[in-house]
Formats: C-alpha cells, sequence, structure tokens
C-alpha cells in the first residue's frame, strides 16, 4: 500500500468520532433502532474498525452510557463548584443538571438512553453505580431524605417533560427547579 492510502491510526479519536456519532444516531433513529453499520458509516470508518472498539452493540451502548456518566460528573462538578453553600450542593447540582437535560428535550442523548435504561439491566446497573458512589462522595452534605425528595422530583420532572409531546413550558419548569432549590435550602 503506499504512502498516500495509508492513515495515521488515532484510536483515541476514532473511539471519540464512534461514541458521538452513536449518541447522535441513538437520538435520531432510537436506541432500538441502531445499528453498528450506520453508526460506522456516519463515522466514516468501517465496521470491521467499530468492532475493533466495541465488539458488540451493546458494548457500544453502555460505553456511550458511561461517557454521557462522564459527562454528567464534570457538570455537576462544575456546578458543584460555584455553590457556596456546602449543606445539600451535590443535589442542587444535579438538579440543575438535570433540568439543563430536560431543556434539552429528546434532541438530549439522555432521552433515548435513559429510557433504555429502564429496560437494560446492564444499564441500570451502571447508573445505579455511578449513583451510590457519587451518593458515597456526598453522603456528610445530601444523605438527609429532603435531599433525596428533592432528587428523586427532578428525576420525575425529567421523565414528565420527555413523556410531553412538546416539553413542559420553560417557565413551568423554571418554577418547578426553583421549587427545589428552595427545597434544598430549608433542611
Amino acid at each position: 500500500m503506499s504512502k498516500a492510502h495509508r492513515r495515521e491510526k488515532q484510536p483515541e479519536q476514532v473511539r471519540r468520532s464512534l461514541l458521538d456519532h452513536a449518541a447522535r444516531c441513538a437520538v435520531s433513529e432510537g436506541l432500538a433502532s441502531l445499528t453498528l453499520q450506520a453508526v460506522a458509516d456516519a463515522a466514516s470508518i468501517t465496521k470491521g474498525g467499530l468492532l475493533h472498539h466495541f465488539p458488540s452493540k451493546q458494548a457500544l451502548i453502555e460505553a456511550v452510557f458511561e461517557d454521557l456518566l462522564g459527562k454528567l460528573d464534570m457538570e455537576i462538578d462544575r456546578l458543584m463548584s460555584e455553590d457556596e453553600t456546602d449543606r445539600g450542593r451535590f443535589t442542587r447540582a444535579y438538579v440543575d443538571a438535570f433540568f439543563q437535560v430536560t431543556r434539552d428535550g429528546p434532541e438530549s442523548p439522555w432521552a433515548a438512553l435513559s429510557i433504555s435504561c429502564m429496560t437494560d439491566p446492564r444499564l441500570r446497573q451502571i447508573w445505579s453505580e455511578w449513583m451510590r458512589d457519587r451518593l458515597a462522595q456526598h453522603a456528610q452534605t445530601d444523605s438527609h431524605p429532603t435531599f433525596k425528595l428533592a432528587r428523586y422530583a427532578a428525576d420525575g420532572i425529567w421523565l414528565a417533560n420527555l413523556m410531553e409531546a412538546d416539553g413542559l413550558p420553560a417557565k413551568e419548569l423554571a418554577e418547578l427547579r426553583d421549587q427545589l432549590h428552595n427545597l434544598t435550602k430549608q433542611e
């Protein structure tokens, strides 16, 4: 093969591209319709190249889910760094992060993946482990039942928004977010 036809191997960039394209395909096509070939085509690599990084559709979906959790971690950490009140800081950041996702509606990769989390035992396990780890990190400041209530309410609002054809009105979402923030500051 001539030098002109060889592509420099950049496995991390290829992996990143595959994760990003898989997330986009999940949003546009739905997770059930996601195919490895569609992701490979979108990322401009061969299906064999995709299988080198992710040996199955399930492995790809899990990697996308874990990638989104990593992004969620970074966003929560960023929001926490802006909050001066220790007590309930993680809960307020969690609420804010999920309200940001809620505003994105069905265009968010979370929409497809989190609904699948309800039916896919492995995704549910990944989510549960992530949540247990975060709650353990913040046990001193966020273990009161009031904070649990606020987090569960944020989850429910997110799901309700997803189930609405046009989503919940922005004003209503802002009011609900403010109510949850107030709840975390009363404790």
